[in-house]
């Protein structure tokens, strides 16, 4: 199969028989890093576990540093004292229960 040019390149950098540390495997893919785009990297890991026991299964998340860069809208339903405590701790911008609602839908 032929091959493009960045990606033989990108191949010269790493040698399939041996195994990196981690630090080493994260410098190989910076210097391999060549597109225009924030590139993406898949790890895969050999814990040993078997996952269709339950006791087994491994989960996770992860929190990403600057988040996902998506505007984050809260709505609260609340009446009285704890509409009065979601606005000051500005989780709601709008009260839903006033009259004055009819185009709250183009402002949020």
């Amino acid at each position: 199969m032929k091959r493009g040019k960045r990606y033989v390149e990108a191949a010269k950098l790493v040698d399939r028989a041996s195994l990196y540390e981690a630090a080493d495997a994260i410098s190989i893919v910076k210097k391999a890093a060549g597109a225009k785009f924030d590139e993406t990297v898949e790890l895969h890991i050999r814990t040993g576990c078997d996952g269709r026991h339950a006791d087994q299964q491994i989960r996770g998340a992860v929190v990403l540093p600057h988040g996902t860069g998506k505007k984050v809208r809260v709505l609260v339903f609340a009446k009285d004292a704890k509409a009065e405590e979601a606005k000051a701790a500005e989780l709601a911008k709008y009260d839903l229960l006033d009259d004055n609602h009819e185009n709250l839908g183009d402002q949020i």
